[in-house]
């Protein structure tokens, strides 16, 4: 979706995406399992809000201290 990014927090991700896989495709994060429930589920799609947080907006702090470049 435009204006979103996946969370750049790898291990945060890792565990979504296998309650994703566990629950046949269905968000992790919903208690039923319908076709509304699809990842990216219809309210991500609708309001852009995702519950799991795997779809961060891009001006989020947290997709944004990722493209930061540290220096030491």
């Amino acid at each position: 979706m435009k204006g979103y990014v996946l969370n750049p927090n790898k291990e945060y991700v890792d565990i979504i995406i296998n309650g994703i896989l566990k629950r046949d495709g269905h968000c992790p994060c919903r208690k039923t399992q319908d076709d509304t429930t699809l990842c990216p589920c219809d309210e991500f799609v609708k309001t852009g809000d995702c519950k799991c947080n795997l779809f961060i907006k891009k001006d989020n702090k947290i997709a944004n201290n990722s493209n930061k470049k540290t220096t030491r």
